[in-house]
């Protein structure tokens, strides 16, 4: 029997982790349980600052402008918005376009009119920031200098007793980006990535630099060659360090899980992700040592 099983990227996932395994247990799907799970932490502006839905960065214009995917291991099933502002839980939208739009992605106004009609609330910028967001996009005004790389991103793997595997990503962006820039995360292939085999992998990390390598797809295609998660993960890592070389290495983290409750992950800088298997009593906080790659 497929056992249930969550796996979350970086530390501050487990709360999500957590949400997800107790939704489970009283017997929601995959998707749903991802979907409510993820919308706890996007809509709450405490976690803003690890560039998630609400309090995440705004862009250069002050606008928060989030991006979201949804991708189940149902062939064809995916659903994901981009330059979506003011709504705080940017994956339940995404969510919404892979079940009743008949396009797969919508971005910037064309999401904000899709979300309206299925009934969201279109906030106003205001209140998807926080006093930490606003005062750094302050001192962004004043200095012109963007801080220091913070990539995190929320993504989420789900397995459940029935054989469903369901993948999503949100995050609200690079900091300060570009007016509508879009990343790799609500990409399918490059921010995730998920098949009807219960094979699935997230991405998270440098979006710009990621979406030009497709890992995730890369990953669950050399699982299903065989290769355990982990050794998937190492993989793609691997060849894409070979690829750019030490100089031009950049932030990339990555995770994966099959069928049999398997996990993995591997990245190029120190990368903690969390993870939950059926029987076991709380949520574990494990970490991937960066790659180095030997010119």
């Amino acid at each position: 029997m497929v056992m249930a099983v969550v796996v979350g990227t970086w530390a501050f996932s487990l709360a999500a982790v957590d949400k997800a395994r107790r939704l489970l247990a009283v017997g929601s799907g995959a998707s749903a349980a991802l979907q409510e799970a993820m919308s706890e932490l996007e809509n709450d502006k405490e976690t803003g600052c690890f560039v998630v839905g609400r309090g995440g960065f705004p862009n250069k214009a002050g606008v928060v402008q989030c991006d979201a995917a949804i991708m189940e291991g149902l062939p064809g099933r995916f659903g994901a918005v981009a330059a979506l502002p003011g709504v705080g839980t940017p994956l339940t939208v995404a969510q919404m376009v892979m079940d009743k739009s008949e396009h797969n992605m919508l971005v910037g106004e064309g999401a904000v009119a899709f979300a309206r009609e299925q009934g969201f609330r279109i906030e106003d910028n205001s209140d998807m920031m926080t006093e930490a967001s606003l005062a750094a996009y302050e001192e962004f005004l004043q200095s012109r200098k963007s801080p220091p790389k913070n990539h995190d991103t929320l993504g989420l793997i789900v397995l459940d007793e029935m054989e469903n595997i369901t993948v999503g990503v949100s995050t609200s962006g690079a900091p300060f980006k570009d007016p509508g820039r879009v990343g790799d995360s609500p990409l399918p292939g490059c921010g995730l990535y998920a098949d009807n085999r219960a094979r699935a992998a997230a991405a998270t990390g440098d979006g710009d630099k990621i979406m030009c390598f497709c890992p995730s797809f890369h990953v669950v295609q050399l699982m299903k060659q065989g290769l355990s998660p982990g050794d998937a993960c190492q993989s793609v890592i691997q060849d894409i360090c070979h690829r750019v070389g030490n100089k031009d290495i950049f932030e990339i983290g990555l995770i994966a899980l099959n069928m049999k409750g398997e996990v993995g992950a591997a990245s190029t800088v120190p990368f903690p992700y969390t993870f939950w298997a059926h029987g076991m009593e709380t949520v574990e906080q494990r970490h991937s040592c960066p790659y180095v790659h030997l010119d």
